[in-house]
């Protein structure tokens, strides 16, 4: 069974703020729908909504630009990554990265630290930015191993 990441689950009781709750949509970052939010794109049930503090309802029609925003849920995958290929999505020097192992409706998913191109390993791929954020900033201290 998925579980929702927590920026979700928060937004399911009420307790995110519509611009965490576009962040964790995957349509925008936090800051990118704070300026969105100030433009005056975002509505909430058809009014513009330029409220920092809004807290949408699971019921709540957010759109930006008319375009309705859908919860994701979250997507996880772990590759393991041969060597030869690169941690990048595209790159016109490159031939192999490790967006062509994985069929194309995973390309939006983000790699969570990264591997060399002669290493190989194991690598999370995923649509969560809250995840990604707890697994790779250094306030959150979470060791990393890496066997040579």
């Amino acid at each position: 069974m998925k579980r929702p990441s927590l920026t979700l689950q928060r937004f399911n009781e009420h307790e995110v703020r519509l611009n965490r709750f576009l962040a964790a949509t995957g349509v925008a970052s936090r800051r990118s729908a704070d300026q969105l939010i100030a433009a005056g794109r975002v509505t909430v049930n058809g009014k513009p909504c330029t409220d920092f503090h809004f807290q949408p309802c699971p019921t709540d029609h957010v759109k930006i630009d008319g375009k309705l925003i859908h919860q994701r849920a979250p997507v996880h995958i772990l590759l393991n990554k041969p060597r030869g290929f690169v941690c990048t999505r595209r790159d016109p020097h490159i031939t192999n990265t490790i967006y062509d192992l994985l069929p194309s409706k995973f390309s939006s998913l983000a790699y969570v630290g990264r591997l060399d191109a002669q290493s190989e390993g194991l690598l999370l791929l995923t649509n969560d930015g809250e995840l990604t954020q707890r697994l790779t900033h250094p306030r959150f201290k979470i060791e990393k191993e890496y066997e040579v």
